[in-house]
This record gives C-alpha cells, structure tokens and sequence, in this order.
C-alpha cells in the first residue's frame, strides 16, 4: 500500500478562480464618494473630462485619475455611467409644449373659421398640434363675403362656438363692417371675429424672414399678390406662379417667432375661445 497523501497538489487548489470582475453601473455625477482602487485614495467627484476624474478629499486635496482606472464606491467595483437626463419637454411651433399623442381628441362641434387656403395653412403649419390636442377643426371661408351664409348654416350655440379669423380687419374696412353686423346678430354671443391689419396673410409673415426690411407696397389697382410677386422679382402670370409663391413663402416660416404679434395673438384668443366648454 502507497500513501497517497501527496497524489494531488494542494498549492493547486488554492489558486483563486479567474474571471471577469462584476461591476455596478453607477451614474458618474458631481459629489459622488469614489476610492480609486490602486491608491485607495478617497474623495467627491470634482469633475470628468477628458477622459480624466478629480476627486477631492475630506482634507480639500485634489487628486486626478485616468477614468480607465478602477474605481470603487461603497467598497465595490463599479462602472461609471453618463447620468440619465430628465426628457426635455418640446415645444410645437406655437410655443406650447408639445402634448403626449394619446392626448389628441377627437373634433370638437366648435369651428375656427378662416378666409382662404393660405391663411388655413399657415395656421396648420404653427398651430396645427395645439388645434388637434383640442379637437379643433379649421375650415375655410372663401372670404369674408361669405361668413354670414356660413355661420346661418353652422349655427352656433352654447357648446359650438364659432372663431372666425379675417385678413385686413381695419377701422373702415369691408371686412369689419361684416364682422360688426354679425356681433349685433343673433349669434353674436357665440361667435368671435378677430383679425389683423394685414392685406393678406402673406404679410403677417416678417419680411426680415424673406431679406427684406418691409414689405413692399403695392399701388391700388393690382393685385397686391401679383404686386408683391413683381416687386419680389418672381413669376406672376398665374395662379400657379402666385402658388409657388406662397410655398416659397411659408417655407421661411419656422414657428410663431417668423409671424407678426398682431397675428399671434389673434389665433390664440380664437383657440382659447372655441375651447372653452369642450
């Protein structure tokens, strides 16, 4: 009989296991206690750039250390990680932040009522995700010489009120001797017509958005998109050269900053107006 006491190796079965050492991901911000593992130095997260972490002790000294290094916090090994930002709340191009999408509502009885395809599509453009956060819907005039026939056919009412937007809406203007016979009317209560002093919606758009310091003016007699287009040194032959025009145009709109005040507050008086109640 042999004695195998010395068959196996006991040096061999005290060698540590190797493996990757587990860290915890630990966000690396400002103020953290950190002990920077070869050194055992101690200190508050001063700042990282770099690639290089300052810590600072309780005694006011500062040391730096490559951020490749290993670090522990609390007596364990971690793994620094950027901090996690708080979502940034984004703004629509009225200004507003912008609401979740489950927010959006269906439409709303109540109405905003515009002079022609321009003006509803600027007003889309800016204001486009507020008006479906409400529910509300913008449908157009085809000018103010029709807003009478419109509303009888609308009939607005408690809970369906009417918001009607008009170009040009100036002390002795067509467009304000129509607005002022249907706020005497019989749905003066329930419709509100604002405007602005604009020709056209066109120039509510600030000419500094197009390299201009005005807008040119235009001699009574022309047609003051056609004008415009001349003056502007684009085509203007057709509808579809005033068109083109017009894209051009609102292509240079970005948000509510590229319009004019006394357009801005106007649609929003209207929105605040055809929501109430809904």
């Amino acid at each position: 009989m042999f004695d195998n006491r010395y068959d196996n190796d006991p040096i061999a079965r005290m060698k540590p296991r190797r493996g990757p050492v587990q860290r915890k991901e630990v966000p690396l911000v400002r103020g953290l206690v950190v002990e920077h593992s070869l050194t055992e130095f101690c200190g508050a997260v001063v700042d990282a750039r770099e690639g290089v972490l300052r810590l600072e002790d309780f005694d006011g000294a500062v040391r730096s250390f490559p951020l490749a290094d290993a670090f522990l916090v609390d007596g364990e090994p971690v793994k620094f990680v950027a901090p996690k930002r708080a979502p940034v709340r984004q703004r629509t191009a009225s200004g507003s932040f912008a609401a979740p999408q489950e927010r959006a509502r269906v439409a709303m009885p109540s109405r905003i009522f515009v002079e022609g395809k321009h003006d509803a599509e600027l007003v889309e453009q800016v204001w486009g995700d507020d008006l479906r956060v409400e529910g509300i819907v913008v449908e157009l005039l085809d000018g103010a010489d029709h807003l009478e026939r419109v509303l009888a056919e609308f009939q607005p009412g408690p809970g369906r009120r009417a918001g009607v937007l008009l170009d040009h809406l100036v002390k002795g203007s067509k467009e304000t001797r129509i607005a002022d016979a249907i706020a005497r009317g019989p749905h003066g209560a329930n419709v509100l017509i604002v405007g602005h002093p604009y020709i056209d919606i066109w120039e509510a758009v600030k000419p500094e958005r197009l390299g201009m310091t005005a807008w040119p003016k235009i001699p009574r007699g022309i047609d003051w998109k056609t004008g415009i287009c001349r003056a502007l040194g684009w085509p203007s032959e057709d509808l579809a050269d005033t068109a083109d025009a017009w894209q051009r145009i609102r292509a240079r709109v970005r948000n509510f900053r590229d319009l004019e005040p006394q357009l801005v507050g106007r649609v929003e008086e209207l929105i605040d107006f055809v929501s109430v109640g809904q």
